[in-house]
């Protein structure tokens, strides 16, 4: 009786851990087109705050039509239809404010950096600018420290008031129930400490650019905080050998997600995926949020798009297999 008892307790609690009720994105929804203004704004006033862009992409939607909407394009959709007048990734870091957190919690950089998604849909005149929500974020990457995450979520009520200072509009969040089981992807890779740690590095991300390239994702974005924090900033970042972050995108899944019904969903894109060797360990350790989380906090019950969902998270898995990764389940 003990047994069963304790093992229902073992259950529920691991239940709590997943089930709840949480804000799952962020949006200042502004009437009209305002891409171009907020475009200028992200050159000329982002810096103000302590934010930075990196690696922008812009006017996706442009390209969507040039390859999805092109009768000519092998890639043509038979179904195309034109369904945003604009959609922009924006990911951008406050490096500064992340220095700290990075230093004692390298999950957080499963979202550093982070989307700052800009869309306007054909069918209505009005534009969404937000992000998704920095606790939820955090919950993904299983952060639990408080201090980090009050440091990590001040970040965005910063920038937050910023864009409400800027551009206005009403603010609009939403909610979901639960995160899935599995919310981050993580692997490892044993380090040759016999050779030079620049080539190692090297040798490892021409291997794996070309590993995803292979299987038509795009090198989207990378950051390098390492370099960024010694180099840039001259702030010594001793605890790491390397630390650096890709992002990632299968351009014909985003188009099948955000040009179908859902752009909100581009909060999550391009996907971060971090690597890290910490000072005198012989391991790096890989991780990226999986893309589970984003049928479960956008609510997203379209068969089609949870079957895209559930192909991807299985091919970046093994594709870093492939490459001689150990998934750490």
């Amino acid at each position: 009786m003990l047994n069963k008892i304790l093992k229902t307790t073992i259950v529920l609690s691991l239940v709590a851990t997943v089930a709840f009720g949480a804000n799952s994105t962020r949006f200042n929804v502004i009437d009209g087109d305002v891409g171009e203004k907020y475009e200028h704004l992200l050159g000329s006033s982002l810096e103000s705050i302590g934010f930075g862009v990196s690696d922008p992409h812009e006017r996706v939607d442009i390209a969507y039509a040039k390859r999805y909407g092109n009768s000519e394009d092998p890639e043509y959709d038979k179904d195309w239809a034109k369904n945003l007048d604009n959609l922009g990734f924006f990911s951008i870091t406050n490096d500064k404010a992340l220095y700290p957190i990075l230093k004692i919690a390298p999950e957080v950089a499963g979202f550093a950096p982070f989307n700052q998604l800009i869309y306007k849909k054909s069918s209505e005149n009005k534009t969404f600018i937000g992000h998704l929500d920095p606790n939820t974020m955090l919950d993904i990457v299983g952060t639990q420290d408080e201090s980090v995450r009050k440091q990590f979520v001040a970040m965005y009520d910063t920038l937050d008031t910023w864009t409400s200072k800027e551009l206005g509009g009403r603010v609009e969040t939403k909610t979901f129930e639960a995160l899935p089981a599995k919310t981050m992807m993580k692997f490892e890779i044993k380090v040759d400490k016999s050779v030079d740690m620049g080539d190692f590095i090297d040798e490892f991300q021409e291997k794996y650019e070309a590993a995803f390239e292979d299987k038509k994702y795009i090198i989207a974005g990378y950051k390098n905080f390492k370099e960024a924090f010694e180099e840039d900033l001259e702030m010594e970042f001793s605890e790491y050998d390397a630390f650096f972050v890709y992002s990632l995108c299968h351009f014909t899944f985003s188009y099948n997600v955000f040009n179908k019904g859902r752009p909100e969903g581009g909060i999550f894109a391009p996907c971060s995926m971090y690597a890290y060797i910490k000072k005198d360990s012989n391991t790096m350790v890989l991780a990226m949020p999986t893309l589970a989380n984003w049928t479960a906090v956008l609510n997203i019950k379209d068969p089609v798009k949870q079957e895209w969902v559930k192909k991807i998270d299985a091919e970046i898995i093994s594709i870093m297999k492939a490459m001689g990764a150990k998934e750490i389940l």
